[in-house]
């Protein structure tokens, strides 16, 4: 094989790795979305803590990403398409990395509510940790099978997200005022709650940067 055909396949195969590395980091962000929320859920301090802890991995291999990245632009002059696709995994490590924070933050809150007894009991956080989570799933999904109709249905679904978050706030509102009991529990479901608006918004993101990869954004 020529020296250059051989750099070329030397070159793809680093980008895929590093394609791979993205999608390793989509499936631990998730991933710590559902531990923290089920650590919310059954009142598991231990869990909210393994989320909490976690988080050093994924900022590890966040900064790995963008090492190679950058790498990845200066080894070879890299064509459109491949440009396309190094800027959009630089974009997405950013967005799994805050989704990734966000989880930290829902763990800490549920660790901070294991020992409350009284919650408020109207809010809606399994139905929004549950989009939430799909949105993210789907979107890194959308990425690895270049599926430009399924990123289109993740950006659609934040509406539903952000539809629920307000409901959401009302509804805590609404428990506070009759009753000032619940009101240490719900300012924490109030901040749960943004950072799970938040967490969709970013899912979205993913799904934007991977329609800008395929040429469609």
């Amino acid at each position: 094989m020529p020296y250059n055909g051989f750099m070329r396949t030397v070159y793809h195969e680093a980008l895929e790795g590093t394609r791979l590395d993205v999608v390793r980091l989509g499936a631990l962000v998730a991933d710590a979305i559902r531990v923290a929320a089920e650590a919310l859920e059954r009142r598991n301090a231990a869990a909210g803590a393994r989320v909490v802890a976690g988080d050093d991995v994924v900022d590890d291999l966040r900064r790995k990403i963008e090492s190679h990245c950058i790498e990845l632009i200066w080894r070879q002059q890299p064509v459109a398409g491949e440009l396309r696709e190094i800027a959009a995994m630089l974009n997405i490590v950013t967005d799994l990395e805050r989704i990734g924070d966000y989880a930290v933050e829902l763990a800490k809150n549920a660790i901070k509510l294991a020992d409350m007894p009284l919650r408020p009991q109207r809010v809606e956080i399994d139905r929004i940790v549950g989009v939430v989570h799909g949105m993210l799933l789907d979107a890194m999904r959308a990425y690895s099978e270049r599926d430009d109709e399924l990123a289109s249905s993740v950006i659609a679904s934040d509406r539903e997200v952000d539809q629920l978050y307000k409901r959401s706030i009302t509804v805590l509102q609404e428990e506070m005022q009759a009753d000032s009991e619940v009101v240490p529990a719900a300012t924490r479901y109030l901040f749960i709650l943004t950072s799970l608006e938040r967490a969709g918004d970013r899912a979205g993101n993913v799904a934007w940067h991977t329609k800008d990869m395929l040429g469609l954004g």
